[in-house]
């Protein structure tokens, strides 16, 4: 099956990073030199997404912006032979004709944001990546779970193990028959408690959803934390549609956490190939105290 769109449901306020989003939204935050938003799009590509649905909060024009042409910013990079870095940016843009910037007008929860996509979504499979689940890998996370899409269909869900105790921040899995990284979903259930937890499979931010979903959601009912969630519209699908989970290979950061955020940048800092020792470096000084009692700098 092709899969050719994603949604990126982008328009949180991002309380818990404050002050710093008061102004700059939270998917714009760096790790090391690159916004979050761009991974996300980087790995999309990855895996041959052509269209490109952003879901975002009433007159935000930050994300519009930083994937458009900039052409002042190009003839001074050109001028000054920074080759590296005009090419950077360059590659970083979307075609204006692919790229959709839709209004999420009340905070009604993720069910909500996607539903706000459903014109542009179209009658097909759409992806959807949540910027914030930043996942390192050997191939992109989208990349893995699209090669297994492609024959098993489906909707298709990006899991990973737990501790029970922190069940109540995930939508958790009753996962059923398994098949080497695909794990048959019986049933979802959205922020249980850790005794109602029914394994300790968590669903992390990326899906593969067929376009039936958009029927469920549309329907509007609240489910936990009196937000409309896309856990429950997956959970109605279960026996109109396979659902799987994906156990993909990599390793996932909480950049939607200050101390996961923090985690995400010492780890691509250290694998950077121009400031990775410098970096390792730093992180020596800081574990040993030197750098913390050092005074008047280094």
């Amino acid at each position: 099956m092709t899969l050719r769109k994603a949604i990126f449901p982008i328009a949180g306020l991002g309380t818990r990073f404050l002050p710093a989003t008061k102004s700059v939204p939270k998917e714009m935050l760096p790790v090391v030199d690159k916004p979050l938003i761009q991974y996300a799009v980087e790995e999309a590509r990855a895996a041959g997404i052509e269209e490109f649905i952003f879901v975002v909060r009433p007159g935000n024009r930050t994300i519009e912006a930083h994937f458009s042409r900039s052409p002042d910013l190009e003839d001074n990079l050109r001028r000054r032979g920074r080759k590296a870095e005009l090419e950077s940016i360059i590659s970083s843009c979307i075609d204006p004709a692919k790229a959709r910037y839709v209004p999420q007008d009340r905070p009604l929860g993720l069910g909500h944001a996607i539903s706000c996509a459903q014109e542009y979504a179209g009658d097909e499979p759409v992806a959807i990546l949540l910027p914030d689940d930043l996942i390192r890998a050997p191939a992109p996370c989208l990349v893995q779970m699209a090669e297994a899409f492609g024959r098993r269909g489906g909707n298709m869900i990006a899991v990973m193990d737990v501790p029970k105790v922190e069940a109540p921040r995930y939508g958790m899995v009753e996962p059923g028959h398994r098949d080497g990284r695909l794990i048959e979903i019986k049933g979802l259930v959205e922020k249980p408690t850790p005794e109602a937890a029914p394994s300790t499979l968590a669903i992390v931010g990326r899906y593969i959803v067929q376009p039936g979903v958009f029927r469920h959601l549309m329907r509007r009912q609240p489910g936990a934390g009196g937000e409309i969630q896309l856990t429950d519209a997956l959970a109605s699908m279960i026996g109109e549609a396979p659902c799987h989970g994906f156990r993909f290979e990599g390793r996932r950061f909480d950049c939607g956490a200050k101390i996961g955020f923090l985690e995400a940048n010492l780890a691509y800092a250290l694998s950077d190939s121009m400031i990775g020792e410098e970096a390792r470096r730093l992180v020596r000084r800081y574990a040993s105290g030197e750098a913390v009692s050092s005074a008047g700098g280094r």
